[in-house]
């Protein structure tokens, strides 16, 4: 950036208000919501909707739960009216939604805007004029008193066309780019408005305060709202609604603090499609809310389907790392991070609270219609939590976790080597060449436990096998006793083969997926030379499972001592 250009640039400024409330207060219950998707969103669209798109987008916002819909601008285009009459003499508008109209404050405006609405059983009429200070000497060259004079003129035109129509009529103003007007001037016009239409606490009319452009930080908005909430006079008559825009980025914060600052009421759209860099994303601040205990009222338990929807209407797409809804915002490539959400999912399945406590997981994934298989996903930034996860969720195979950094370091190198992504599939067949598939050097032809003798009074055990191993191409038959079958294999393998190693740790758990028949053991030696070596074996048989473990750890120790060697 070229610093001469900062003299083009003036800092927005703060609202005096020392004794400001609203950073003390939370949000505790949802506003009520009012979708603009179908006009502000699709006004910003480089193909508008067409009406079957209209109509499949209405559909979904109705069945995640919007009561208020702003359906168009029906004066201003042809397909805008058709989209409102389709509506309208279908019947498609549920008893319990409002659907809203936007116009312009001009007369002529207004009056197509009642003519599309002929027939509704009730709806809202929304009211708008610009007000800034830079469009009053900008762009239509106007004083104070002209643009109030025009407001009030607007209202008047709807109070008479709504004393004509059957239509239950709701009543709305915007005084447009509300955060580039004097506060003083804004308070004053919405007041004039509000004496022409008369609302009552029961009829309230609904005052919306649009950020048309997003020009300050979050703080100030809420600041201004909180200002104009004091100072307008009959305030349980209005319903204060924000529409914030995202110009600098913070439409979200922007919006969480003004609600906490006293308003009532959201306009914005899903996803944040709008004018620019969009209008507030509803999604996010209702998931938001959910997060912290909050009811939304809205539904967002399917979001695969609303994305796409949302993505078929508009020709848009969802940002991978869009918050909730991106398909990468429940994926941790991250060692530390994988390791962290794989200990909290644990924590979690253990614990009988019922409360969400996942590192790096705000929501629980399955509460928007996700699932946990790609939560953890395996690339060179990975770590051997990483890993076992996949194993675990994936394939159902619950690693030791001293077993972790060995076959951590195998998918590493990997995935050094690949450059990118790891497939689950790939970290599987990994797996299974390295420690299911390993006989490079003694191969389990047959294994028999000849005798087994328990003794319950001293609660100890006895076994005798035999068992048929090939040792470089040749069969080799072995026998021995022991504790157990296994201690009675290790010994059949020192006295018929002269292998020196030691069992250190030994697992097994029952597969979770596949099979339910089958069982997966994990024994780890050490060899000679004190070296560790893990092996696995999976079989139906629980103790031939725990043998071909075995087998599994000493032909990686095997193979690692003929590379040594070679």
């Amino acid at each position: 950036m070229f610093t001469d250009k900062l003299k083009k640039y003036r800092p927005y400024p703060t609202v005096h208000l020392p004794d400001r409330t609203w950073p003390d207060k939370t949000i505790t219950q949802a506003p009520i919501w009012c979708s603009v998707d179908l006009r502000d969103g699709n006004q910003a669209l480089v193909q508008p909707m067409n009406l079957e798109e209209k109509l499949e987008m209405f559909q979904l916002l109705v069945d995640i739960g919007f009561k208020e819909i702003e359906v168009g601008f029906p004066a201003a285009s042809r397909i805008e009216h058709d989209f409102t009459r389709l509506l309208i003499e279908r019947d498609l508008v549920p008893d319990d939604v409002l659907i809203q109209t936007l116009t312009q404050s001009r007369e002529p405006l207004i009056r197509k805007t009642f003519e599309a609405l002929k027939g509704a059983r009730q709806a809202v009429v929304h009211l708008y004029n610009s007000t800034s200070t830079l469009q009053r000497q900008v762009v239509f060259g106007m004083e104070k008193k002209e643009i109030i004079d025009l407001a009030v003129r607007g209202a008047e035109v709807i109070r008479e066309e709504a004393a004509r129509t059957d239509t239950d009529i709701r009543y709305e103003y915007s005084p447009e780019s509300f955060t580039g007007t004097e506060l003083d001037f804004a308070l004053e016009i919405c007041e004039a408005v509000m004496e022409v239409w008369e609302p009552t606490p029961q009829r309230p009319v609904i005052i919306n305060l649009p950020a048309t452009v997003e020009m300050s930080t979050p703080n100030v908005y809420a600041d201004q709202i909180e200002w104009f909430i004091r100072h307008l006079k009959n305030r349980d008559c209005a319903l204060i609604s924000l529409h914030a825009h995202n110009d600098r980025g913070t439409a979200v914060a922007a919006t969480e603090l003004a609600l906490m600052a006293g308003g009532d009421r959201v306009e914005g759209t899903l996803f944040g499609n709008g004018e620019r860099t969009g209008n507030v994303d509803i999604m996010t601040v209702a998931l938001n809310m959910f997060t912290q205990g909050v009811d939304p009222k809205l539904d967002f338990s399917d979001i695969n389907r609303v994305i796409d929807v949302y993505q078929r209407c508009t020709k848009l797409p969802v940002h991978p790392r869009h918050p909730y809804a991106g398909e990468l915002v429940y994926t941790a490539f991250s060692g530390s991070h994988q390791d962290a959400i794989n200990k909290g999912m644990a924590a979690v399945e253990k614990d009988n609270s019922g409360i969400w406590a996942v590192p790096y997981l705000p929501i629980d994934p399955q509460d928007v219609g996700r699932t946990y298989e790609s939560i953890i996903r395996i690339n060179s930034q990975s770590g051997k939590g990483g890993v076992a996860y996949v194993m675990d969720k994936e394939f159902g195979f619950k690693l030791p976790k001293d077993m972790h950094p060995e076959f951590g370091a195998i998918i590493q190198k990997i995935s050094d080597e690949a450059g990118g992504e790891l497939p689950g599939e790939v970290i599987y067949h990994t797996f299974d060449r390295e420690y299911l598939q390993a006989d490079s050097c003694y191969k389990l032809r047959s294994f028999n436990v000849l005798k087994r003798h328990i003794d319950h009074d001293e609660a100890r055990s006895s076994a005798e096998v035999e068992a048929v191993i090939e040792v470089h191409g040749e069969e080799k038959t072995l026998r021995a006793a022991g504790n157990g079958p296994l201690d009675a294999f290790c010994q059949a393998l020192r006295e018929g083969l002269g292998l020196q190693f030691t069992l250190q740790a030994y697992h097994e758990h029952a597969l979770t997926r596949g099979s339910s028949a089958k069982a997966v053991s994990y024994i780890m030696v050490t060899d000679g030379e004190g070296r560790p070596f893990w092996g696995a074996g999976v079989d139906t048989d629980i103790i031939v499972a725990s043998i071909k473990a075995l087998l599994s750890a000493l032909n990686r120790a095997c193979r690692k001592h003929q590379e040594e060697t070679t």
